[in-house]
């Protein structure tokens, strides 16, 4: 497995997916990390070379964007700060609720702990006549 911005990257995806392992790629800055660093999206991770991996690494190292460990720790202080100063989404995001206005009567059960299943799920399969 080659290992990019701390990240360890699957070797038997194509490398345009491959990015997105990294926190804080998605699929179109990893298109356009590859168009700039001029290797092939349709390309394996197994399939390349230590140059490329170096030239993948150094791009990503010199890019001005938050990746990884700076950007998880961004988010984690900025819901910090909502809890600490008692905004509503603060106390959303601490009782594990959505935020953002959804409705919650019929969406995000499991987010809310109240998973519930169906009357027919856990049946058993009805005994042989005898």
């Amino acid at each position: 497995m080659a290992r990019i911005a701390g990240v360890e990257i699957p070797d038997n995806k194509k490398i345009k997916i491959a990015l997105t392992y990294i926190y804080g790629v998605g699929r179109t800055l990893s298109k356009d990390i590859l168009k700039a660093t001029k290797i092939d999206p349709e390309k394996r991770v197994k399939d390349l070379n230590s140059e490329e991996l170096n030239d993948l690494r150094g791009y990503i190292t010199n890019l001005d964007v938050m990746l990884e460990g700076d950007l998880r720790r961004d988010v984690r202080n900025n819901v910090k700060r909502l809890k600490d100063i008692g905004t509503y989404r603060g106390s959303r995001h601490a009782s594990g609720l959505p935020t953002r206005g959804q409705r919650t009567k019929t969406n995000s059960r499991t987010v809310r702990g109240n998973k519930r299943i169906t009357v027919g799920s856990g049946r058993k399969p009805p005994s042989t006549p005898t």
